[in-house]
């Protein structure tokens, strides 16, 4: 499984309770609406990430595709029909973002992400080592690797709990906020 990972912000002129309610309509009319590959999308707001807005209030939107054949579907169906209007509302509030390509390198796609940790393989450490070191956390996390070099990061790890990546790896670890789907 592929995620299409676009982070964003909001324009200041924009109020964040608007901006937010574009998201969970075009999020809505997607999931309404799929493209052919689409399983399922989440935005999450989170502060402390220096690539997003230089750490201020940002998005991480997740869209979870099966391979990477069904990026042009994705694309194409996030502009068009049912989906044109929300997304265009949702776009039109955004003041910058940029995206990345990952996939699920261990564990399981977390429904439910309550944090976020992006961190890069240590120097020196084989991608092996790396692997058998988060081994104890990814039974309860999902480990994402970027693909082709499409994001901010290596390595993104979703958890329902805060935790501590392994002596000799760091990275940053923000909490973060459901916006989409609701209760989420």
């Amino acid at each position: 499984m592929l995620a299409y990972f676009f982070y964003h912000w909001k324009r200041p002129d924009v109020d964040a309770r608007e901006y937010e309610n574009r998201l969970r309509d075009f999020h809505a009319a997607l999931t309404a609406a799929p493209s052919d590959g689409f399983s399922r999308s989440w935005s999450l707001a989170l502060t402390g990430m220096p690539w997003a807005n230089n750490g201020q209030d940002s998005y991480e939107d997740w869209y979870l595709i099966r391979n990477s054949a069904d990026l042009d579907p994705l694309n194409d169906a996030a502009i068009s029909a049912s989906r044109k209007v929300p997304h265009d509302k949702a776009a039109a509030g955004t003041e910058g973002g940029s995206a990345g390509l990952y996939r699920v390198r261990a564990g399981a796609v977390v429904d439910n992400p309550r944090f976020t940790t992006w961190f890069s393989k240590p120097d020196g450490w084989s991608y092996p080592q790396l692997l058998e070191a988060l081994q104890p956390l990814t039974g309860s996390c999902a480990l994402w690797q970027r693909q082709m070099a499409l994001g901010p990061e290596e390595f993104c790890l979703h958890s329902t709990q805060s935790v501590s990546l392994p002596s000799g790896a760091t990275g940053r670890s923000v909490e973060l906020r459901g916006v989409f789907p609701a209760g989420v």
